[in-house]
């Protein structure tokens, strides 16, 4: 009769490496000197306020790509300058391990108080 022969040890997998560490882009960096939006002169005498959300694609280079209303101040006039605002505005990009990446961040325009 044979030896019993030993089993190998069998080895723990690796662990996975940590996810590359994300950096979200910026608009209000000091130096990016953004000019405060434009607000249309018909929605301040109708008193239109409120928050526009913006989804905004920003490119490697800091400039933006596509911006998308995400959640309305409920009055067109004030969505759209937001967006003719975050379209001119320059960015700091966002980076994925250190590395300028394009990518989508939201974008909050308040108008009024």
């Amino acid at each position: 009769m044979a030896a019993p022969v030993a089993a190998a040890p069998v080895a723990a997998p690796a662990p996975a490496p940590a996810p590359a560490k994300v950096e979200l882009p910026i608009s209000d960096a000091d130096y990016l000197q953004n000019p405060a939006p434009e607000w249309p002169r018909m929605s301040q005498r109708l008193g239109e306020r409120g928050l526009v959300v913006l989804r905004v694609l920003i490119g490697a280079d800091g400039r933006p790509r596509s911006a998308q209303v995400k959640q309305s101040s409920g009055f067109t006039r004030l969505d759209e300058a937001s967006v003719t605002a975050a379209m001119a505005w320059r960015y700091v990009p966002g980076k994925r391990g250190g590395v300028p990446e394009e990518m989508w961040v939201n974008v909050p325009i308040r108008w009024g108080d």
